[in-house]
């Protein structure tokens, strides 16, 4: 009961994962990314080494399409799962297995993906990839969001007798070429994670440069509400 995008950015080279779910704390273990390396998202019936898998063998000089084969093969269970793979060209792969729940499915694009289950319909991953596509002006984690709430927007998550399943944890990742993410933002218990995940990024988006500056030149950062005073609107 996952939607989610994969993508990297033509303009910056990030890469990053978006994802929303009925289930808890899925941006603690669906996702799995390294930056310039490549995005992993595994979900449905989640086998939790998958994503650790996939960056390893995409650190091998594996394409996608080779990973997902690999990981093929290593899953007995793979008809369950559902994965998704960016690297770091912008390369892309992704798997919907037999026996994950309905609707499932997934858009295969130029450099990204969406992907999803226990879906309303097509129409939720067609939407968020239409989103993704006509919105390359925007940062990367902004995009991601508004993919999220495209998917949402288009019926999302759904159970068999056609109730709205609400959306309780959601996450938006996005890493560069560095050691660590640029953005990496969590709602892991929330009854509309992605409404909660907008306004928490939109808490933590005007201190992006502050938190950069801090690693960047410590000796010459000020306190934290002072630069507030003078940067926050």
């Amino acid at each position: 009961m996952t939607y989610t995008v994969i993508a990297r950015c033509a303009r910056s080279g990030q890469l990053g994962i978006g994802i929303a779910t009925g289930s808890l704390a899925a941006g603690g273990y669906c996702p799995a990314i390294r930056g310039g390396l490549g995005a992993v998202s595994t979900q449905a019936f989640v086998n939790l080494k998958l994503g650790t898998l996939a960056l390893r063998l995409l650190e091998q000089g594996f394409a996608p399409a080779k990973v997902m084969a690999e990981l093929d093969e290593d899953d007995p269970q793979f008809t369950f799962r559902q994965v998704g793979i960016v690297d770091g060209t912008g390369g892309a792969a992704v798997h919907t297995g037999e026996n994950t729940r309905p609707w499932s499915g997934h858009v295969l694009g130029e450099g990204y993906l969406t992907m999803g289950n226990v879906l309303a319909s097509i129409g939720v991953v067609e939407a968020m990839a239409a989103t993704f596509e006509g919105n390359g002006d925007e940062d990367l984690d902004e995009r991601l969001l508004r993919v999220l709430e495209a998917g949402r927007d288009a019926g999302g998550q759904q159970a068999a007798d056609g109730r709205h399943l609400p959306e309780r944890s959601a996450a938006v990742i996005v890493h560069g070429h560095r050691d660590y993410g640029d953005i990496d933002l969590r709602v892991d218990a929330h009854e509309t994670a992605v409404d909660e995940l907008r306004r928490v990024h939109g808490v933590y988006k005007p201190y992006e440069p502050y938190y950069q500056l801090r690693h960047d030149d410590p000796r010459n950062t000020p306190a934290q509400d002072v630069w507030a005073r003078e940067n926050v609107p």
